[in-house]
């Protein structure tokens, strides 16, 4: 299955979330789109809930089902702690979010263009696989000739606040993973656990 590209805010209000980060699609219709969207009062199955938010999770940080269910494989590989809050630390691990959360970009598929187009380095080498998986202590830093990029310094203005697994040197644009998130820094709206049980039912 390929990555979605379809309408973002449509399938914002579909899933219940703010796939953006910014809660600008939900802020004027915080309901499913369609004739029926304010009305509707169907009840989801136990299978539906858990289905909606493995989706709200893999929209969020935007991978195909290949991708996301062979990490969600990973993290049940991963012997200390729940696997779904390992999951969640390892969906934070991929460089194009990590490009996100250190306001080098304002979105995730920003991030992941950024990435892509071969301007962000870790460790002073190039690299280009948005799903590369970075460690503790490993420096992401801008390409020296991208580092005057409209998109890059716009997105550092408008940061407002950073994580605190996470340093940034603003006038070197750099900066590096200091410790693996709690589950308390992770994203409040997904119930890692209806993901889980979500995965246990096919298996």
């Amino acid at each position: 299955m390929s990555r979605y590209t379809g309408p973002k805010w449509k399938k914002s209000r579909r899933l219940g979330i703010s796939l953006s980060g910014t809660g600008k699609e939900l802020s004027r219709r915080p309901y499913a789109p369609g004739d029926h969207g304010p009305n509707n009062r169907r009840k989801l199955s136990e299978y539906g809930v858990q289905l909606r938010e493995k989706q709200k999770l893999r929209f969020m940080y935007g991978l195909n089902e290949r991708q996301f269910s062979n990490l969600f494989e990973a993290a049940g590989k991963i012997k200390e702690g729940k696997q779904g809050v390992n999951f969640m630390i390892l969906l934070e691990r991929r460089l194009d979010n990590m490009v996100f959360r250190l306001g080098l970009a304002t979105t995730r598929p920003q991030a992941r263009q950024l990435v892509n187009h071969g301007h962000i380095l870790v460790d002073g080498k190039r690299v280009d696989i948005p799903s590369y998986r970075v460690e503790v202590g490993q420096v992401i830093s801008v390409r020296e000739k991208s580092k005057n990029l409209v998109i890059i310094q716009g997105a550092i203005e408008a940061v407002v606040g950073r994580p605190a697994f996470v340093s940034f040197d603003a006038d070197k644009l750099e900066g590096s993973l200091t410790r693996l998130p709690e589950r308390e820094e992770l994203e409040p709206d997904i119930d890692e656990t209806l993901v889980v049980e979500y995965y246990n039912q096919l298996l």
